[in-house]
């Protein structure tokens, strides 16, 4: 006898047509203050963040209005670093900044906030305001979706396992 899955629906990922913004919405079965959790709370945010074919690893984490954060992600021989300042963390959203170090000149802001929608769901929404049009057309180029996905996917495990 097989295992039933529940598989949530991927991301919604736009490219706004006025501002050089990308929004991410996406539901999990969890509460605020678990996704909360988990994008606060480094050892479980490196368990989850990004594709499923890099590991990562946390460098500097201080999750508190104006702490800084640093993570690294490897794939094989290569290794992709990643930084921030938090100038907002609050039960209901968070705010920072996002560069990927390969790239230190573009800096994105991004807020991320949690709607309780009832019934054990909450919806995430993300939105990441970059320098430029080319910086954000770039990003979404660059295969984020799959980051973004696989991830989120991942964080649905550790949600359903009840390790958040």
């Amino acid at each position: 006898m097989s295992a039933v899955q529940t598989r949530y629906p991927e991301a919604v990922i736009e490219a706004d047509r006025e501002v050089p913004i990308i929004r991410i919405t996406r539901d999990f079965r969890a509460t605020p203050a678990q996704l909360m959790k988990a994008h606060t709370d480094p050892e479980l945010f490196v368990r989850w963040v990004g594709p499923d074919s890099i590991s990562s690893r946390i460098v500097d984490w201080d999750a508190r209005d104006g702490g800084s954060w640093r993570y690294v992600s490897s794939r094989g021989d290569e290794e992709f670093g990643f930084r921030g300042c938090f100038h907002t963390v609050s039960d209901e959203k968070i705010v920072q900044t996002f560069t990927f170090e390969g790239m230190p000149d573009h800096v994105a802001l991004e807020t991320l906030w949690f709607t309780d929608l009832g019934d054990g769901m909450t919806r995430l929404h993300a939105q990441s305001l970059c320098d430029s049009f080319a910086d954000r057309d770039g990003w979404l180029a660059s295969g984020m979706e799959t980051g973004v996905n696989e991830g989120y996917a991942k964080l649905d495990g550790l949600l359903s396992s009840g390790e958040v």
